[in-house]
């Protein structure tokens, strides 16, 4: 019979998680090399039908064992493709077949591994997209840090201090720049959270978000800034020139209407707009270009 258990201690990257162990008891033997593909899945189909009739985890620790190869087929191709060690995709892996296991259905007529092995590959790119970065590293870089990480551990044993970056990097067969920009890499394709702490306070702490200003309160912020800057040049003005200009353009008064409210022709309401914006333009001109510096 096959040990089928979960573990709370892990190797490799996967540290955090509890560790799928799959070990052979001492009440079964294990099955002989000698026995044909055939033979082999006409036992896995048996043990599928008995599972299916009447689950039990012995019968599904029996079928864990004899499809472990499918497990570790497929975990050797996932493992070309990313940077995650292969024992950690094959530890993975177990939970799918587990769960291919329990949802088969042997009257369907379905081959076995076709059906397992969506849920075995599908487990693994799960635990690959949960563990995805948001910034995606070079494959050169992420192997140039994996390996480092290795030989830095066993130069650090070998000369009884920690290696400079030089070793490590001969050691590599790399330059010391790929070295550490493959350490930059690695260390930063995991983003700040904007909750993270800043400086602290004497009443809160100061996080990151606090010192991004929200794109609505920036053009908020612009707008009074130009409006002051407006204010200031338009009192700057002749008191009558500024008042025709407040009038059209401020109260939205048409020329006429300023002309009868005043007392004056509409010409000279043209007028008086022509002379105060060519003052609000020399006004605001240096302004503008003090701000672009």
């Amino acid at each position: 019979m096959i040990a089928t258990y979960l573990s709370p201690q892990s190797t490799g990257s996967v540290s955090s998680s509890p560790r799928l162990v799959v070990a052979p008891c001492q009440d079964e033997p294990v099955q002989g090399r000698g026995d044909t593909e055939t033979s082999l899945h006409s036992r896995v189909m048996e043990l599928l039908v008995s599972y299916h009739t009447a689950p039990s985890v012995k019968l599904r620790n029996q079928l864990v064992k004899l499809n472990i190869g499918l497990v570790r087929k497929v975990a050797h191709r996932v493992a070309y493709q990313c940077a995650e060690p292969y024992e950690d995709l094959e530890q993975i892996g177990y939970l799918g077949l587990i769960s291919a296991i329990e949802r088969f259905d042997p009257t369907q007529g379905c081959a076995f591994s076709s059906f397992a092995v969506p849920y075995i590959r599908g487990e693994m790119l799960h635990f690959l997209r949960d563990r995805a970065a948001s910034v995606r590293i070079p494959r050169r870089l992420q192997q140039i840090s994996k390996d480092g990480q290795k030989n830095r551990q066993s130069l650090a044993e070998k000369l009884g201090r920690q290696p400079s970056d030089q070793e490590v990097a001969d050691s590599l067969n790399v330059s010391v720049y790929e070295w550490r920009a493959s350490r930059t890499a690695t260390k930063n394709r995991i983003p700040l959270s904007l909750d993270a702490t800043v400086s602290q306070r004497t009443d809160s702490a100061f996080t990151l978000g606090d010192t991004l200003m929200d794109a609505r309160d920036l053009a908020l912020q612009n707008i009074e800034e130009d409006q002051i800057q407006l204010q200031q040049a338009l009192s700057q003005l002749e008191d009558k020139t500024r008042e025709v200009i407040e009038f059209v353009f401020l109260n939205q008064l048409s020329r006429k209407e300023v002309a009868e409210r005043i007392g004056i022709s509409p010409m000279t309401v043209t007028r008086r707009i022509q002379k105060g914006m060519q003052q609000l333009v020399s006004l605001l001109q240096p302004q503008m270009l003090s701000t672009d510096l």
